[in-house]
């Protein structure tokens, strides 16, 4: 699988979207996700410069064949923010026509924030799989950040948006967040088997990976026990 798995974490100002000043504030994360064999591969929250995300997949032999989407927020699938028109998946559809999968309570949310269609989008539930080649990609709701929030698992590596930073986690005070239900999708995440390393939707801390069993003895999200004492910690 190591061998077979192609995977590609990119920094937004960094490895592309170069000196792109919203890009470089915001220090966001993508993703390349595919199978090495098949050459078929994904990207994970396309946004700011697309162009050089699909080149650089090119670039290593890959065929781009569909989108993942952790959630709606304009710093991962584009749309406006901060008084910016970011790029992003419609975009996107113009230079390569691929499905586009996203969490089915997220759907709604993204057509609205990309103006894409319906046509589309993939709606997808809690557990269900993407397949990339013969890459198997796990699909899991997490919501909180947003009502339909999503983390992917491939192997032992869990791209998990903004659902889990190294440090801290996504807000909930934005439209649509739940504070009570990103303290049980934290909870959850907590007990996937076999310690994977997270991989996180934006660089807010030294390192840009750590493994699950890290995350939870260092990160504070995971101090409180029960969602009382979340609740009074984070005055939800």
């Amino acid at each position: 699988m190591a061998d077979q798995l192609y995977f590609r974490q990119l920094l937004a100002g960094r490895d592309f979207a170069v000196g792109d000043p919203v890009a470089t504030q915001m220090v966001n994360f993508a993703y390349l996700i595919g199978d090495r064999e098949s050459g078929e591969a994904v990207l994970v929250d396309p946004a700011y410069a697309v162009g050089d995300l699909v080149e650089t997949l090119e670039a290593d032999g890959m065929r781009l064949t569909g989108v993942l989407a952790t959630h709606h927020h304009p710093d991962h699938v584009g749309g406006d923010m901060m008084g910016f028109s970011l790029p992003g998946i419609a975009e996107l559809l113009a230079l390569r026509q691929v499905p586009i999968h996203v969490n089915a309570q997220e759907s709604e949310w993204v057509r609205r924030v990309t103006g894409v269609s319906d046509t589309d989008l993939r709606a997808h539930d809690h557990d269900d799989v993407v397949t990339v080649g013969s890459v198997d990609i796990r699909l899991l709701h997490t919501p909180g950040h947003t009502p339909g929030s999503q983390c992917f698992l491939v192997g032992d590596r869990l791209v998990s948006g903004d659902t889990l930073f190294l440090e801290g986690c996504g807000r909930t005070d934005f439209p649509g967040g739940d504070a009570d239900a990103i303290f049980r999708s934290l909870q959850w995440l907590a007990t996937l088997p076999g310690d994977p390393v997270v991989y996180p939707g934006h660089q807010y801390s030294p390192e840009s990976s750590a493994s699950l069993s890290r995350v939870k003895s260092t990160n504070f999200v995971f101090r409180p026990r029960s969602l009382e004492e979340w609740r009074r910690m984070f005055g939800g």
